[in-house]
């Protein structure tokens, strides 16, 4: 039987999730530790940024629409938060939905880095961007596939969400993005999306957990061996993304850089971009304006 609750509190990383509308700070996730909280604060619906401001967007002054819910899934056998992000004023009937992944140790609300909500808000009510919103889920530490039998995150993104959110009149996922593991998965999730010819807009990888030796990516203990890691790994499958848009973003100082460096020249993405910065919270923060961007631009596509 599938459960719905209301989430009044999320985690402290989400500030106050009031019943289906209410603020957002910023979500800390990945595979570090951050500090919390994270510089940003949610007062009386209106959301305060770090010093230096959000790279353009002004920060956003509405509340989001946030409704986070338990639902069981099959495709991995067991109960999972499904969180739906969506920006206000706007018509939530069909609004196009992009996919966002957490990475490793993280929830569903681990998957909003930085300052994503706030920069969504702002440019979605400056018009600079169409309305969209994001879907989260629960994937625990596999890497974003069935590393352990009959537990298939994959199948649930692409058998069960697409149904969760025509059951809540939303859009199917339209595009799909992730940070760290969730990028791996973003990557992956977009190879089998056009595997089954049911083509996306869009995929954007921030700090994709890309990693070039088995020694280092089976610490994880997210594959079996390193033959079905061979398998999976869009840093050795770059032709499976052919035609498809891809944006890229990672910092200098990055323990991914390795890996996304060889990705980049390996796919040439629309948008491949190295800048100053770590595998965290302070470095998310720099890059989700083009983020936004980017997914805006796509999905204005036809």
């Amino acid at each position: 039987m599938v459960s719905r609750r209301a989430v009044l509190g999320a985690l402290g990383a989400l500030g106050a999730l009031g019943a289906g509308a209410a603020g957002v700070s910023a979500a800390l996730g990945g595979e570090e530790p951050l500090p919390p909280r994270a510089d940003q604060a949610v007062a009386g619906g209106a959301m305060s940024t770090p010093k230096g401001g959000s790279n353009g967007f002004t920060p956003a002054v509405r509340r989001l629409l946030v409704q986070s819910e338990r639902l069981f899934s099959a495709q991995r056998g067991k109960e999972i938060t499904f969180l739906t992000v969506a920006p206000p004023g706007v018509e939530t009937l069909k609004l196009p939905m992009v996919l966002l992944l957490h990475g490793l140790y993280g929830k569903a609300q681990d998957a909003l880095v930085g300052n994503l909500p706030d920069v969504l808000v702002s440019a979605v009510a400056k018009g600079a961007v169409p309305p969209f919103g994001f879907v989260s889920v629960d994937g625990d530490n596999n890497y974003w596939h069935e590393n352990v039998a009959g537990d298939d995150p994959m199948g649930m993104l692409l058998e069960e969400v697409p149904r969760w959110l025509a059951d809540r009149g939303f859009s199917r996922p339209v595009a799909c993005a992730g940070v760290s593991m969730g990028g791996f998965g973003a990557l992956l999730y977009a190879r089998r999306k056009l595997e089954r010819k049911e083509r996306i807009k869009a995929v954007a990888a921030i700090s994709p957990g890309l990693l070039t030796s088995w020694a280092e990516m089976s610490k994880r203990k997210a594959f079996q061996d390193a033959g079905q890691w061979e398998s999976l790994d869009p840093l050795r499958h770059p032709d499976k993304l052919k035609n498809l848009p891809v944006g890229v973003w990672v910092g200098d100082r990055d323990p991914f850089i390795e890996g996304t460096r060889k990705f980049i020249q390996a796919v040439r993405p629309e948008v491949g971009s190295v800048t100053p910065g770590g595998h965290n919270d302070e470095f998310y923060r720099t890059i989700t304006p083009d983020v936004v961007r980017f997914l805006g631009k796509q999905l204005s596509t036809t």
